[in-house]
């Protein structure tokens, strides 16, 4: 389906989200900047990692929880014991993924659906491992420097790595509102920026200013829709599991969420299990 009509929560044509990896004790400060900003995003860790005591670069199971647990944000898997899924045999694959979910749906009482890769790495085999485990979102490594929606969820791209040395003229160009006449104009599609990396790289690297000026930035805007991957997951389904009319004069939302078109300029709520008249 065509991402032309899609709009955010409220008719907002931009999303922003983020995604950390590993459970780090970094993830703290990282949380509070991206809450002062409004600014959410899911954090992928390793359920077979926690640090027995405190101290260490992961956090221990009990840090972890109470400080997850105490933000706006998604938890989702990273595999058990953080193994590169392309490269060890099927069978400790499929115990890395479901283990991870089995353990932290256990720990935080949630259902666990999304996942990044562990080293980025992931094969055919690898989504096959995902999609019977349940799992049906997987960031990778891959950088597009576009705002694209995501059309392959078990092999989702971001937006960039925040070391990108193009990073600000990315906000830039994402932030940016053009006025075009004519609605099959590029810049009449929804946008969708996509930022990973750790939050002990800005420890290591002494940077903690690059992600406080990119939130500082990115948030607390009224035409952007804070979310994390999965809310951006569920939304953009719900989207595309819409059903048009032939003559595109009404469409029917089989979905439980709400979904906001600009219907060749028309505005229309598609509103769950309703059918709603688009002339």
């Amino acid at each position: 389906m065509s991402y032309k009509f899609l709009r955010f929560p409220n008719f907002r044509k931009k999303a922003l989200t983020l995604s950390y990896d590993d459970g780090v004790v970094h993830d703290k400060r990282l949380l509070e900047i991206m809450t002062a900003n409004g600014i959410k995003g899911t954090f992928n860790i390793n359920s077979g990692n926690f640090a027995k005591e405190e101290g260490a670069l992961r956090m221990t199971k009990e840090q972890a929880y109470e400080l997850y647990t105490s933000y706006d944000c998604e938890v989702a898997c990273h595999g058990e014991k953080h193994l590169s899924l392309s490269i060890v045999p099927t069978s400790q694959a499929v115990s890395d993924v479901i283990n991870d979910r089995i353990n932290l749906e256990n720990m935080f009482g949630k259902i666990i659906r999304g996942m990044a890769y562990a080293n980025g790495h992931y094969n055919d085999d690898a989504v096959d491992i995902l999609d019977k485990c349940g799992i049906v979102y997987s960031r990778t490594c891959i950088t597009t420097e576009k705002f694209d929606i995501p059309t392959d969820w078990l092999r989702l791209p971001t937006t960039c790595h925040h070391k990108n040395p193009r990073l600000f003229e990315l906000l830039d160009e994402f932030l940016e509102d053009k006025q075009v006449k004519y609605y099959w104009a590029n810049y009449n599609m929804p946008k969708l920026f996509y930022l990973w990396g750790h939050s002990y790289e800005f420890n290591n690297d002494d940077n903690w200013d690059i992600i406080e000026k990119f939130c500082e930035k990115a948030g607390g805007r009224e035409d952007v829709w804070y979310a994390t991957n999965i809310e951006i997951y569920d939304y953009v389904t719900a989207y595309d599991r819409l059903v048009f009319s032939a003559q595109g004069k009404s469409v029917y939302n089989p979905s439980s969420i709400d979904v906001y078109l600009d219907y060749f300029g028309k505005q229309v709520v598609a509103k769950a299990g309703k059918t709603v008249e688009l002339e």
